[in-house]
Formats: C-alpha cells, structure tokens, sequence
C-alpha cells in the first residue's frame, strides 16, 4: 500500500546526514512535515532547518530515546504516518570484535526498529494503517565482507521487517525495506581500501537512494533496491548458493590482496 506524502507526519532516524538527509529533502519537497532524529544535534538541526521540520537530538535506539522520539513526534505531528528507521552503525571486524562493538550494532541497527514498531504499532493499527520503511542494505540481503556485525544486524533488520510485513499487512500496516549497496556517505568512508575496493565503483548518491525510495513509497513494494541488480545477486543466493558462496570468498581473497599490496 502506498502513502500520502503530502501532508503526511513523518519521522526519520539518522536525519542529520546521508541518505537521512537527502530523504528528509526529498519528502519535504512532497510537503511531507517531518521531525528528523540523530545523535548529533548541530547536523539534524541544521537540516530540520532546511526542511521545515523538527529535529530531536539523542539516541534513536534506546528504549528510553525511542520512547521520547515518538512522544515528541506526536506532539509535533499528531500521529506518525511514516517513521523512517534509518540510522545505523557499522563496525568493522568479524567474532574478534569487542562486545561492545556487537551490542552497539545490535542495539542501533535491530533493536530501533523493534522499539520504534513497539510504541508505534499500538496507535497504527487502532486506526487501521500506518507506514515503517527501514534501511537495511543489500548486506540484509546477501553479506558484507569485513563486518560480521554488520552483516548479521542487517540480516536481523530484515528478518523483522519481514516479520512486521506478513504478521499485519491485512491490518493496514506497510512495511519496506531499503536495501541499497555502497552509498557515497561517511559510513563507506570510514571502510577505507576495503570499501572503496568492494563498493567504489557501483557507489551511488544518497539522493540517488532517496529518489528510488520515493518510488518504492509510490508502489508500496516491499524491497526497495537502489541497486536493481542486488535482485539477482539476492536470487542467485537463494538457488546457487554453494556458487554465490564460493564467488563471495573469491572476493574476498581479491580484497585481501589488494589491501596487502
């Protein structure tokens, strides 16, 4: 089911840069009203600023801070009829890396999304229809290599998207996922050789993601995939898995190589 954009009461989390950012643009223009959240208050400031909007600064993932995020959306918006679950963290490594960097990624990147779907889905489904779009990423999808975290989150992220979608679509609620591959933001910067390496030349513009997201809230199609070619890549996992399996090792071996010499 699509959504209304114009006059709609929106919310998205990590809105002070990135694909955040350029979505907030992007929905502003379709005279959606918005309250943007992120941690770092002068950047979602600033861009509620330029969109209109509101900005609530503080963590979007606690139970604490989400509860405060829809409280104060409401007050601000009356009900959300969008909520954006966009911020999200990735921390390199694999098993070796500290608990820390797990609970972190598990905190921002799947529990959000529960605790959002939590304080919203009571109001939503009183009056019939509400909207969650999460971004999840093509490692949702398939993996990505030099972050188990990330990959494992993301593959949760989904799951529960998923979840939310076949448990109360006949109840009004929508569900997407956005699922884009390598996006020029800091979060691909901060992968360096590798990331470039794996995702520099197929890396897209956040409003690039924001564009194919307006077409996907248009549509109401579950998968939002910026990169159109992550379908195949997505079935080809599904029925040649011992050949996907053996082409993403392969891979990986040509990132070791390449960030040794």
């Amino acid at each position: 089911m699509s959504v209304e954009l114009d006059g709609a009461g929106v919310v998205i989390t990590g809105g002070g840069g990135g694909i955040g950012a350029a979505l907030a643009r992007k929905l502003a223009g379709q005279g959606a009203r918005l309250v943007l959240a992120d941690l770092d208050g002068d950047a979602v400031r600033a861009v509620a600023e330029e969109v209109g909007g509101v900005a609530v600064a503080g963590d979007a993932a606690s139970e604490e801070g989400v509860r405060r995020l829809v409280t104060e959306a409401r007050a601000a918006l009356g009900e959300v009829d969008l909520f954006c679950a966009n911020a999200g963290v990735a921390v390199h490594g694999g098993p070796e890396t500290p608990e820390d960097g797990w609970a972190l990624s598990w905190e921002v990147n799947v529990m959000a999304h529960v605790r959002a779907a939590r304080e919203l889905l009571p109001g939503w489904l009183a009056r019939g229809r509400g909207h969650f779009l999460a971004t999840v990423s093509a490692a949702g999808l398939l993996t990505s290599l030099g972050s188990a975290p990330y990959s494992v989150t993301k593959h949760g992220a989904l799951a529960f998207a998923e979840w939310l979608s076949v448990t109360y679509r006949h109840r009004g609620i929508t569900v997407q996922a956005i699922c884009p591959q390598g996006v020029r933001t800091k979060m691909l910067a901060d992968t360096g050789k590798e990331g470039e390496f794996i995702m520099g030349a197929s890396a897209i513009e956040p409003e690039d993601v924001a564009d194919t997201c307006l077409e996907g809230l248009r549509d109401g199609r579950f998968l939002i995939l910026p990169h159109p070619e992550i379908a195949d890549y997505y079935a080809a996992r599904a029925t040649q898995n011992e050949r996907w399996l053996g082409g993403m090792n392969k891979l990986q071996r040509k990132v070791e190589q390449a960030i040794e010499h």
